[in-house]
């Protein structure tokens, strides 16, 4: 994540990330204050663009009795998590539209998470053609989305019914995902015991939901992987 930051800073570019408002935004924005206060990143410009985020955000601020391990000591050693000097909530719509005009190097997190909407798309459209700047992934983007078309480094997008030239950087930060990986998943039916042998895989690309079912089929369980308009007779 640092070396992505530095990397878009040294050509003078902006860092979009597009975040969901809940949990993904406050994690970015703890992963941020921690590189600030560690002393491994010089300040810089971020920007939360969400009104939905900044709103959850306060929530989160409110219950400090709901922190991590590694959250808690942070509070008690450098306070807030989710605040530092050169953050700046953003719900004021102009205040949105600004941020196009900025010519500094800038982090801006911006909802929707998988940009299908949301204020994240207009600040896509105005960097994404822009070979300075660089567009962060850190979380699963669904098949069909504008987000996946980035993933994917299409050589050019549709924004706003517009074709637009994918030159920004694309950087996939994995480790952000709060998904359950496979062996988790399995770990979980596990420890559901007798009491569900029977699973249904619906969420999820269709050749991960199939890989899946196979897995919990080698351990003994019934998994079915539903297509639209199937029928499943429980009893």
């Amino acid at each position: 994540f640092l070396d992505v930051i530095e990397r878009t800073r040294a050509r003078g570019g902006k860092v979009i990330i597009p975040s969901f408002a809940l949990e993904r935004t406050q994690e970015v924005v703890f992963a941020l204050n921690r590189l600030l206060q560690d002393g491994r990143m010089a300040p810089i410009p971020v920007y939360v663009d969400s009104p939905l985020a900044t709103n959850l955000t306060g929530v989160f601020r409110r219950h400090p009795e709901c922190y991590d391990e590694e959250a808690v000591d942070f509070d008690l050693a450098h306070g807030d998590p989710f605040g530092f000097d050169m953050l700046r909530m953003i719900t004021d719509v102009e205040e949105s539209k600004a941020l196009n005009n900025v010519a500094e190097p800038v982090v801006i997190i911006s909802a929707s998470g998988m940009c299908e909407a949301g204020r994240v798309v207009h600040h896509l459209r105005n960097s994404i053609e822009d070979r300075k700047n660089t567009v962060v992934i850190v979380g699963y983007q669904a098949q069909h989305t504008l987000g996946r078309r980035i993933v994917e480094r299409r050589q050019r997008v549709k924004i706003f019914g517009v074709e637009r030239d994918l030159n920004a950087e694309v950087e996939v930060l994995n480790a952000f995902s709060a998904h359950a990986d496979r062996d988790e998943l399995l770990w979980w039916a596990e420890g559901c015991g007798e009491q569900v042998r029977r699973f249904f895989c619906v969420h999820g690309d269709e050749d991960q939901c199939e890989a899946l079912a196979g897995h919990l089929r080698q351990r003994g369980y019934q998994a079915e992987v539903p297509t639209r308009g199937s029928r499943v007779e429980l009893g």
